[in-house]
């Protein structure tokens, strides 16, 4: 790493200095710019905005100047080296300026340099020095090059303005751009780098841990903010980038990327990539194992290990019907291929949205077919959220609000409105519980999120509140209107990076304005801006769930036998929804019975296992345990294990044996999971968080 020269003088700071606030992307429809952003900031109860104030549209999770200039293409090219567990190689950035009025620079004097005191010598002549500051946590950066049009380069000065690391945030890396270089167009930074073995997104497994049990696997998990531990960017959702890459394995293991994938390609040990379509740096994703093809249709397919292979194939079979279905409803399909991927156990979450080759854990794989409403919900985001994304982490809920909708509309084509409304009542009785528990300066919408991490954020708010808040507008609209204003919505910010505002605006003056005294703009605004749930809200309900909350209350009085519950004409939800409709109190004989009749402990599929293992842990129903632990070990994703975790703490029993059991599982988990696990283990009586994530 080069250090900062000592012939700089002092920093001259323009609008927005180094840690520039954000604004919309060139081209983006704004709406009313300041006025609505002071309006959000007077909603939110902040003070006025200022230069110091808080800023809605400013992404506080990253150092990037990306108001004078922005990454605009990426050229990777990486060796994967599983021994020392690094990538190496390096990384072409295509920078191009955004408005130079808002250039970050420092002076420097062309002689004599700065006094004692860090003032310039009277006299001295002064020239500006840009610089572009990009993101970075725990990357080694060798070299930083400035190439021109005859392959030529030019070394760059790289320094680290803050000498410690943000514990969130990571480093920023400043990298000088020569004096005499006028900045015009769009120039090529190159990168030489690797990195640290500790890298937050990369998920390094060895052949135990995989289902063939014979070679490593790697795989990346950039959101909300790790892209920066494996490529040096601007890792804001606010910059969308297209991106090329060459990735380099050992023998036998085909790499595979949020990319156009070639279901044909041979394990040759070098793979090439293209990302035409512009993606913002979270939803960058790399993979790499000894994995093999099976297609669903002309456009869809499944990568797995061969071993699962053909379970995973016959699972996800409807994934292409899926994706006819989505494209009736929100209009063309604009990636290319959709294939999925099946990740090892470890995989941190249920699924991730990476455009054209969404990750999937394999405990969907239930052999029914019975909780795909995972892959409806990863598709989904081929429309909200990576065809149109959040500026900010604040605007998440753009994201996954809108995406938990989309995935109810396709729940009721791939099933019927019976299950989906299954999906939509549960989810509404888990914000509930989300609501006696998240601050309420973090249950509106579009919250202040200035502070702590955006992998925890929300906790999940912004999933199941911004989905009852699209299901009221729809129910007060109607459906064919609402479904007009979608399309529409998707072709006006097709490749966007938006704000909560832009969303206000764009809604005010294309749904409410144009059906007057349906749903005032004040009620949209009380949603996106004040915590707890309005009045209007269309609470969601479900007959067959109310079934089995009858079929649990009459089970639990003594008033049916565990041989008559019909727990084999019910979905995986309706079971879940008996298992948490049982009292507290219920005898260990019950217990024991039930077990038995309906072949809970072991069971294979993950959704009822959760619900059961929580259940076990609460009762402290002990012949579970041996399978509870087999089941903590296997599973790696974050919504399987913490409320088991949880559960365990707070029986006031079996904390220590919970820590056991996490110190014997930690080495197969994410690094994600285990930071969501250690805090609920490092009290007698953690609080109650409800699981976030796909």
């Amino acid at each position: 790493m080069n250090e900062a020269m000592g012939r700089i003088g002092a920093f001259l700071l323009l609008a927005g200095v180094l840690l520039a606030g954000c604004e919309a992307d060139p081209g983006a429809d704004t709406g009313s710019g300041a006025a609505v952003k002071q309006d959000a900031v007077e909603r939110t109860g902040e003070a006025p905005v200022t230069a110091e104030a808080y800023d809605p549209a400013r992404d506080y999770f990253s150092f990037a100047n990306r108001d004078g200039m922005t990454v605009r293409h990426i050229e990777l090219d990486l060796d994967v080296d599983f021994e020392r567990q690094v990538l190496r190689g390096y990384a072409i950035l295509h920078v191009g300026l955004t408005d130079p009025a808002k250039l970050a620079w420092l002076q420097e004097a062309e002689s004599g340099g700065p006094d004692d005191a860090g003032r310039t010598t009277t006299g001295d002549a002064l020239r500006p020095v840009y610089s572009l500051t990009l993101d970075s946590r725990g990357l080694q950066i060798e070299r930083a090059s400035l190439l021109d049009e005859t392959g030529g380069a030019r070394s760059l000065t790289v320094s680290r303005p803050d000498a410690a690391p943000d514990p969130v945030r990571g480093h920023a890396v400043r990298i000088d751009l020569p004096v005499d270089f006028e900045l015009a167009g769009v120039f090529r930074i190159r990168i030489d780098y690797q990195t640290g073995p500790g890298a937050s997104a990369i998920m390094w497994l060895p052949p135990e841990l995989t289902a063939g049990g014979e070679h490593p696997f790697m795989f990346t998990q950039s959101q909300s903010i790790h892209a920066r531990s494996w490529i040096p960017l601007q890792d804001t959702p606010a910059v969308r980038f297209t991106y090329d890459a060459v990735i380099r394995t050992p023998p036998g293991l085909l790499a595979v990327m949020s990319a156009d994938n070639d279901p044909q390609a041979q394990h040759d040990g070098e793979y090439h990539f293209s990302m035409p379509q512009p993606i913002p740096s979270y939803l960058m994703a790399l993979a790499v194992g000894h994995l093999d093809f099976a297609p669903f249709g002309d456009r869809t397919g499944v990568y797995a290990e061969p071993e699962i292979l053909p379970a995973a194939a016959a699972e996800f079979a409807d994934t292409q019907a899926m994706l006819e279905a989505a494209e009736a409803l929100w209009g063309p399909y604009e990636w290319g291929r959709y294939d999925l991927l099946i990740l090892p156990p470890s995989f941190p979450y249920g699924g991730m949205e990476n455009p054209r080759l969404s990750f999937l854990t394999p405990s969907l794989i239930a052999g029914d077919g019975s909780l795909v409403s995972v892959v409806a919900h990863e598709l989904a985001h081929s429309w909200s959220g990576n065809l149109v994304s959040n500026a900010t982490w604040r605007d998440i809920w753009l994201n996954e609000g809108m995406t938990n909708y989309l995935e109810g509309r396709l729940m009721e084509v791939i099933y019927d409105r019976e299950r989906a409304d299954e999906e939509r009542t549960l989810n509404y009785h888990d914000l509930l519980d989300l609501l006696g528990t998240v601050p309420e300066n973090m249950q509106a919408l579009a919250p202040r999120f200035d502070e702590g991490d955006p992998d925890v954020g929300q906790d999940g708010v912004e999933y199941r509140k911004g989905q009852l808040l699209l299901d009221t507008l729809e129910h007060h609209f109607t459906r064919p209107v609402f479904d007009a204003f979608l399309r529409g919505y998707f072709e006006n910010f097709a490749w966007q990076a938006i704000t909560t505002e832009q969303f206000l605006e764009y809604t005010d003056q294309n749904l409410l304005a144009a059906h007057p005294g349906v749903f005032p703009r004040e009620r949209l605004e009380a949603w996106l801006y004040r915590p707890g749930i309005p009045d209007e809200a269309v609470v969601p309900s479900s007959a067959s769930l109310e079934r089995a909350g009858a079929a649990a209350a009459a089970f639990a009085g003594g008033m049916s036998p565990p041989d008559e519950i019909p727990a084999g004409r019910w979905s995986p939800l309706a079971t879940v929804h008996f298992l948490q409709s049982l009292p507290a109190d219920l005898a260990p004989e019950r217990i024991a019975a039930l077990d038995s009749a309906l072949g809970l402990t072991g069971t294979g599929n993950a959704e009822i296992a959760r619900t059961w293992y929580t259940r076990a842990a609460e009762w402290r129903f002990r012949p579970a345990y041996p399978a509870m632990r087999d089941y903590l070990r296997h599973y790696g994703r974050i919504r399987l294990l913490r409320p088991v975790y949880e559960a365990l703490a707070r029986n006031g029993e079996d904390l220590d044996w919970a820590r056991e059991v996490f110190a014997d599982a930690r080495a197969n988990y994410h690094p994600l999971t285990v930071a969501a696990i250690e805090p609920i283990l490092a009290v007698e009586s953690p609080p109650t968080v409800a699981a976030a994530g796909h």
